[in-house]
């Protein structure tokens, strides 16, 4: 039997750790090495590249195995990124692990909750999550709220004998439990487990990129048939059938695409790690981007969270010495909310007073109550609930005065009321009498006003939704520039139907006396009108709407339940990181989307040139080495940088649509416009193998002069540093014509001035009629216009 007070021994915690009886499960927050090694290299797509470039190799065409190198190089970027994205997030995942309170020999320590051991004593308090199943041992008005695991709202209550379950987290009192079940035996391992493993997560983006690359994947069999019979049948030698072929396969798959993408994100991630901003499930910096709702607490986020009391008024001509009750009620609780904690602070030194009776305070019922021998029954909490419970009279109205005098000065007001009727549990005791009006001073955080500007200039709707009184929190959010601040609404008269509650939603902006239970509805609210939510919160009360909201992001400082729900944990508690949180989101999907219309409009015109070429039974004008050449400057080099530059566009929905009214098009005009100038060149320069070199060269032309229009075009708008961008790509391109030994090992032979000419004229035709259809039409590509480079 362990000793409830002292714990287990040393060697009892030695012994356990030796069976393996511990809460140290794989915990990851980004996949392990050979995780990623695997991601990087196992592909579809790479198996693919790889089994054509083994045909290269076999024929001994050395210098068409360039995109075997390329390929090799995509993927060792991709592993060193995530590598060093990986180390990132796991050091601030040290820094944001959960902790407990345990008591071993007799002492009480604290220690990471992957230390725990089969029944090691645990000590539990508000804002706790419980990190292993357990049986409570002892509980002062201990309350448990299992909505994370079962799905149900209210608290429960537990006293000595009930179980708890890993998941859940405490909202209300404290208590003792020993530990029955650890690690990969608690009842909430799988949930915890899927909840914190590193996942790209279901979303536009990626879904939209899985069936592009699925579409493409049931294109090329057919094509490929087509395609190799052509060109068995239009080249005297195999081996020249095979590189023809391998060069319409390679410029079909769009590798590059899901690779970017995947650096995007790691990237993002590791910038947001280094202004200290932990990132705990990569996928969720694509919500970032579309969020258009943000909803703030105020304590914590407008303000510095500290509290200090300011002023202790007394109500009434019987002039009770409320800071000798204050000081006996915060003696009495071992672990004071934040209010209580500043009223502690200001009044330390203990009455000596015997308690009789407590009732811990709750989020929910907001305020708590404390009875002591010949000193009576007092409560104390939010003012507008408890006077609910004064009778009517001159004391209520002199009381609902002074409280709305301080509310109005953006103060927070706390009322201290005698029970002459004593206490009767949870439920607020009738003809309690006001004795003295709490007045505590928050800091309002200095970069609070600015961060709310930011939100009105990138047309982010601001709520503040707090459960201070509404005339408290209206008057803040006023001092920081929070439109509507003038109309704060009390949060009781909120309906309960769902659509009445998100049309008052959509015409409010700040409110108060709002309930946990109320916070998750009115996230839901906001969500069913196609808002995207992000939320922001620090305290237990916050969790449930954290967890519910597109992107929840907590502050480090906030509970172990708070910071474990959340998508983000802002491990400085600085707010006024949150607009270039916002903006890293906005990056990532923006320039996502802008670099994969650059990768699919590649993958349109090599199959629309397949089927084009196949059917017309000509060899393929392009050799793999060709592509790899195209590809790198127009595409490769390009992208990659495009995809890491600064953009805060807000992505909205329609992914997939907008890349393929673009791409589509795009490509087919390139292949079209292409094969045109290859058929020309073909019948004005000759048709044999020995002019083939040169036919091929002016189809080089003309593509590179559509595809760096393309570039050109997704590069919008303008600024100097991707002018020198696209200006080098085109001298690079004018190099390898003109310097012999890239002209050579790439197999270019310029033709003749005239049929330059045509080429680009062919080219710069196609350009022209895809830039008339870009003006024309409502073609919109985050990060082409509004973008902030």
């Amino acid at each position: 039997m362990i000793d409830q007070a002292r714990g287990l021994t040393s060697a009892e915690v030695a012994e356990r750790r030796a069976d393996g009886r511990t809460n140290d499960v794989p915990d990851p927050t980004s996949r392990t090495f050979a995780q990623i090694l695997r991601a990087n290299i196992v592909t579809p797509f790479n198996l693919l590249l790889g089994a054509l470039l083994l045909v290269i190799l076999v024929i001994r065409e050395y210098r068409d195995a360039l995109f075997g190198l390329v390929l090799v190089a995509n993927a060792l970027i991709g592993i060193v990124q995530e590598m060093r994205s990986k180390r990132s997030l796991d050091r601030l995942a040290v820094l944001n692990a959960p902790r407990a309170r345990v008591r071993r020999d007799g002492i009480e320590t604290e220690i990471m909750s992957s230390d725990i051991v089969l029944d090691d004593i645990i000590v539990l308090t508000l804002g706790d999550q419980i990190a292993v199943d357990g049986e409570v041992l002892e509980g002062t008005n201990l309350e448990i709220d299992e909505s994370l695991l079962t799905g149900e709202a209210d608290p429960v209550d537990k006293a000595a004998g009930h179980s708890v379950m890993s998941g859940s987290f405490v909202v209300a009192g404290t208590g003792v439990i020993r530990a029955t079940a650890v690690g990969a035996d608690a009842y909430a391992f799988r949930l915890s487990s899927e909840a914190r493993r590193f996942s790209l997560v279901r979303s536009e983006l990626r879904t939209g990129i899985n069936r592009i690359i699925k579409i493409v994947g049931w294109m090329m069999p057919p094509i490929a048939v087509l395609l190799v019979t052509a060109q068995l049948s239009t080249h005297e030698g195999v081996v020249e059938a095979a590189q023809s072929s391998v060069a319409g396969l390679v410029a079909m798959v769009p590798e590059g695409l899901v690779l970017l993408t995947s650096i995007a994100f790691a990237v993002g991630a590791t910038r947001l790690a280094q202004r200290k901003v932990l990132t705990q499930e990569l996928a969720a910096i694509e919500g970032l981007a579309r969020v258009d709702t943000v909803c703030l607490d105020k304590t914590g986020t407008l303000t510095e969270g500290s509290l200090t009391l300011s002023t202790l008024e007394h109500l009434g001509s019987d002039h009770t010495d409320a800071a000798a009750v204050l000081a006996a009620m915060g003696s009495a609780d071992d672990h004071p909310n934040p209010s209580l904690a500043a009223i502690i602070a200001a009044h330390p030194q203990s009455p000596g007073w015997t308690l009789t009776d407590s009732v811990a305070f709750s989020s929910a019922r907001k305020w708590s109550a404390a009875a002591f021998v010949d000193h009576g029954a007092w409560y104390l909490g939010a003012p507008d609930i408890l006077l609910d419970a004064v009778a009517p009279g001159e004391a209520r109205d002199e009381a609902r005065d002074r409280v709305e005098h301080w509310s109005s000065r953006g103060q927070r007001v706390l009322l201290l009321a005698s029970s002459p009727a004593g206490l009767s549990g949870e439920t607020l005791v009738a003809g309690i009498v006001p004795a003295a009006l709490v007045v505590l001073d928050e800091r309002i955080r200095a970069a609070a006003p600015d961060t709310i500007a930011y939100f009105g200039r990138q047309d982010v709707t601001v709520k503040i939704i707090s459960g201070d009184s509404p005339i408290t929190v209206g008057a803040v959010a006023r001092r920081v520039g929070v439109p509507g601040a003038d109309d704060p609404f009390d949060a009781r008269e909120l309906p309960e139907d769902g659509d009445a509650l998100a049309e008052v939603l959509e015409r409010h902006s700040v409110f108060g006396r709002v309930t946990p239970h109320q916070k998750r509805s009115m996230v839901h609210a906001l969500q069913s009108r196609g808002h995207t939510v992000a939320m922001t919160g620090d305290g237990v009360n916050d969790t449930l709407a954290l967890k519910d909201a597109d992107v929840g992001v907590a502050m480090g400082s906030g509970s172990a339940a708070a910071r474990a729900v959340a998508r983000f944990v802002l491990l400085d508690n600085d707010f006024s990181l949150f607009p270039s949180v916002v903006n890293e989101g906005r990056r990532v999907i923006a320039n996502v989307e802008r670099v994969a219309n650059l990768f699919l409009t590649k993958t349109f015109y090599a199959v629309a040139l397949a089927v084009i070429i196949g059917l017309g039974r000509m060899p393929f004008p392009f050799l793999p080495r060709h592509f790899t050449l195209l590809s790198s400057l127009t595409i490769g080099i390009p992208g990659f940088f495009l995809a890491l530059s600064k953009n805060n566009r807000r992505a909205v929905t329609g992914f997939l649509r907008r890349v393929l009214r673009f791409a589509i098009p795009a490509g087919a005009l390139a292949a079209i416009a292409t094969s045109i100038s290859y058929v020309v060149a073909r019948a004005d320069i000759g048709t044999g193998d020995a002019e083939l070199a040169e036919t091929r060269t002016v189809a080089v032309i003309t593509l590179f002069t559509i595809a760096i229009w393309v570039l050109t075009i997704l590069c919008r708008p303008f600024v100097a540093w991707k002018v020198v961008l696209v200006a080098s790509m085109v001298a690079l391109f004018v190099g390898a014509l003109v310097v012999p030994f890239p002209r050579d090992y790439f197999d270019l032979v310029p033709p003749q001035a005239n049929d330059v000419a045509a080429a680009v004229g062919f080219g710069a035709v196609a350009a022209m009629i895809l830039e008339v259809m870009w003006r024309l039409s409502d073609w919109t590509i985050p990060g082409t216009i509004d973008s902030d480079d």
